[in-house]
């Protein structure tokens, strides 16, 4: 049975103090008035300053309508364009800590969530090499019942109007644009948080269930446990498949509303599917450091950094195949997308691609590596470190456009979310033996050796 260590516990503690002042700061210094914005951007002009006049056209065409307005009314459309760009740049600065707040969240709650993907594909495989890992799984999965709650209620907040994130729920900004007219059926406020009740409490409900029937298997004497968790885990694939696309549309793809990705959904599993894997390898080396887990080898951590390795190269085949096809088209609605991108966000961008596919391409590649533990390590930091740039380019241009940068809010969101993700998982761990007892597969993942 694990025990958790006083030290990992006061420092899990010490990281949410510090990420509760650093998003309170945040939220604090954040402006209430047009004025107030002005005021911040002044302050911190760091060279971005260019970017507001392109920022307005690519957002509303303000350019082309004044060009096509009559002269008489040029200077009252003027006066109204400046108004409107003075009303986005203070959403913009508004956002910054929500945005913070909502990249920090769910990156986190992804990381649990696609580790659930992970176990339930080994329980639907019937995999013989991971029994032993199982308890490491459900322990960080057991992170999504948390994660998802503080994930739903920034999502409610959001239809409170209490942010600007997304757009169209703003009934003034769907009023005015036909798109989103066309796309109110499945983009309203209550659908939205329907879905989301429906994606959460079915992800909680396989997680619970599952782990249920995990330790019920350890004190049955069949494997009538075992098989129901096969048959609830293969059933589940279906639901999670279909759920986590739906998700990304609705949480991260719907900030940019204009734009759409029929690659989205994968993309962003892919992103979760990896960064999950790569927690599995992180806390199973850290376990095994502090002297449990002593049935596992390196041929498990040479396992796992194999599909690190692997799901990196995915996610790269993901993102050039997104990329590519939209900028070899050059649709303006659809490569607008990757202008913002470049124009205003090319150093957490270009640094994403080189941490999530040049750094594992040439440091996991080599399978010696893959099974020394603190190389496992030192490739999973980077590796998480990427994919939280990853969540980062998906949200932050949507929502501050070109008013980011790595501030207190976004350090905060990290420190808070990362020491309740360490608290819950470990605590959770001491729950129940690291080991499976009755697994009709354990002998074979103790004897697992290549």
């Amino acid at each position: 049975m694990y025990t958790f260590s006083n030290r990992l516990k006061i420092g899990s503690f010490i990281a949410m103090g510090l990420g509760v002042i650093f998003l309170a700061i945040g939220f604090l210094s954040a402006p209430s008035t047009v004025e107030e914005a002005k005021a911040i951007v002044a302050a911190h002009d760091d060279g971005h300053g260019g970017g507001h006049g392109q920022e307005a056209v690519s957002h509303g065409g303000d350019q082309g309508h004044g060009e096509s307005a009559a002269h008489g009314t040029e200077a009252s459309h003027d006066e109204g364009h400046d108004a409107s760009h003075d009303e986005h740049l203070l959403h913009q600065l508004q956002n910054k800590p929500w945005a913070a707040l909502y990249v920090a969240a769910f990156f986190f709650f992804m990381i649990a969530l696609g580790v659930l993907a992970f176990y339930a594909i080994q329980r639907a495989a019937q995999a013989g090499w991971s029994p032993l890992l199982f308890r490491v799984m459900e322990g960080i999965t057991g992170y999504l019942v948390p994660g998802g709650i503080i994930v739903f209620v920034i999502l409610l907040l959001s239809v409170m109007h209490m942010n600007h994130m997304f757009v169209w729920m703003d009934a003034d900004v769907v009023a005015h644009d036909e798109l989103l007219q066309g796309k109110a059926g499945y983009l309203n406020p209550t659908f939205f948080l329907v879905r989301a009740a429906i994606f959460l409490g079915g992800w909680i409900f396989y997680r619970e269930y599952s782990r249920k029937l995990s330790l019920a298997q350890d004190e049955s004497d069949d494997d009538s446990n075992f098989i129901k968790n096969f048959r609830w885990s293969a059933g589940f694939l279906v639901f999670y498949l279909v759920t986590e696309s739906m998700m990304s549309w609705d949480w991260i793809m719907s900030l940019d509303p204009h734009w759409f990705s029929t690659l989205f959904g994968w993309y962003v599993f892919a992103s979760m599917f990896v960064s999950g894997i790569t927690v599995i390898a992180m806390v199973t080396i850290y376990l095994k450091s502090k002297g449990y887990l002593e049935q596992v080898n390196n041929s498990h951590i040479h396992d796992l950094a194999k599909f690190m390795f692997g799901i990196s190269i995915f996610w790269t085949y993901l993102w050039f195949a997104q990329f590519m096809l939209i900028w070899y088209a050059n649709i303006p609605e659809e490569v607008t997308y990757y202008v913002a991108r470049f124009q205003d966000f090319k150093l957490p961008f270009f640094a994403m691609l080189v941490m999530n596919f040049v750094f594992p391409l040439l440091v996991l590649m080599n399978s010696d590596y893959k099974r020394v533990n603190w190389f496992v390590i030192m490739a999973g930091i980077v590796v998480l470190a990427g994919h939280y740039l990853d969540i980062f380019n998906m949200v932050m241009p949507a929502t501050v456009g070109d008013q980011w940068y790595i501030g207190l809010p976004e350090i905060g969101g990290i420190l808070f979310f990362g020491g309740l993700f360490v608290y819950w998982v470990f605590n959770t761990l001491t729950k129940a033996p690291l080991q499976p007892k009755r697994n009709p597969f354990i002998e074979e993942s103790r004897h697992f050796h290549y």
